[in-house]
């Protein structure tokens, strides 16, 4: 069977398509044979080295957690009715970059008609991750919120999200094209991050008079606690993301101080059935029309490599997949 290999820590040139065996499920597992696989960033960092101690993976590995496909094998204890359905789900950490996977029932969800695999895969982190910033920050109709890296994938479904839930939306982005998307998406205020000298500036005239009730920030590092500056007493901070390569590092008794609650990365580390209830909520949506998951590149398999790299050099807007 063919699936993409990291045999050793190192740039997107060393992911490579080898051939491998093929999955068996075992007690309540499901083998999906793949049609559409989800990349996110932190794959990327894992695959360098410098995440691959706190996630537990050694080479040589198989990447990718997201995937959707058709099930076509059950194991003990998994009703045979999964057989044939379109799912999509999450496989842990490895084994999603490949024709076939192997994944827990307990993280399968069926796509519902009328949505395609690839915009289901598109969902398959970040829908679930989205929907569950939105719970743990408390996001409500007439919130002000600041959302840090909103042309990705995850920005993209939040600025949406925010939206629909009444909020003002103020998404931060880098150049015309980036930026145009988060407007095209219905964010009321858009700053790029490339131009001035302080991009801070452009976001307290956006936030307008108080600041932001909420920051998403997606971001991490500098920037992250930049943003914190942008948010009122009271307000809620989520630190969710780190592609910058560290996660905003806020002072816990400053953040007390001023009665801001934080979140972190390991409010949205889900158990299962959370996981499940929020995917089928944006799976819902987007089947319904009301969340558009922007996928912004698709490279086959033998392409991982270079879908690391736009992933990497943030050349594309919203989603990279791949397809088996």
């Amino acid at each position: 069977m063919r699936a993409v290999q990291a045999k050793r820590f190192g740039g997107p040139e060393v992911l490579e398509v080898t051939e491998v065996a093929e999955p068996v499920a075992g007690a309540g597992q499901a083998v999906v044979e793949v049609a559409a696989v989800d990349t996110i960033f932190v794959e990327t960092q894992i695959r360098s080295g410098a995440f691959a101690e706190p996630f537990g993976v050694r080479t040589p590995y198989v990447p990718g957690g997201g995937v959707a496909g058709t099930v076509v094998a059950v194991g003990d204890g998994v009703s045979e009715a999964w057989l044939g359905r379109r799912v999509v789900g999450s496989v842990g950490v490895r084994g999603g970059y490949a024709a076939k996977a192997v994944a827990a029932e307990s993280r399968l969800v069926a796509v519902p008609d009328g949505l395609g695999l690839r915009e289901a895969a598109a969902l398959a982190h970040d829908g679930a991750t989205a929907e569950a910033l939105l719970e743990a920050t408390g996001l409500h109709a007439g919130d002000t919120v600041l959302i840090l890296g909103a042309s990705g994938g995850m920005g993209t479904l939040l600025v949406q999200l925010a939206k629909a839930a009444g909020a003002k939306v103020v998404g931060v982005a880098r150049g015309a094209e980036k930026t145009g998307l988060v407007r095209e998406l219905g964010a009321d205020g858009i700053v790029d991050a490339t131009v001035g000298r302080d991009w801070t500036e452009a976001a307290r005239a956006a936030l307008g008079e108080g600041g932001a009730d909420v920051v998403l920030d997606g971001v991490g590092g500098e920037m992250g606690l930049a943003a914190f500056g942008l948010l009122t007493d009271g307000g809620r901070f989520s630190a969710h993301g780190a592609p910058t390569g560290g996660f905003a590092e806020i002072d816990p008794a400053e953040a007390d101080s001023r009665g801001v609650k934080l979140t972190g990365i390991a409010e949205v580390q889900l158990a299962d059935d959370a996981y499940t209830r929020l995917l089928t909520r944006a799976l819902k949506a987007a089947a319904e029309g009301r969340l558009c998951p922007v996928v912004g590149g698709t490279f086959p398999l033998e392409r991982a490599s270079d879908a690391h790299r736009a992933i990497e050099e943030r050349s594309l807007r919203g989603k990279v997949l791949l397809t088996a």
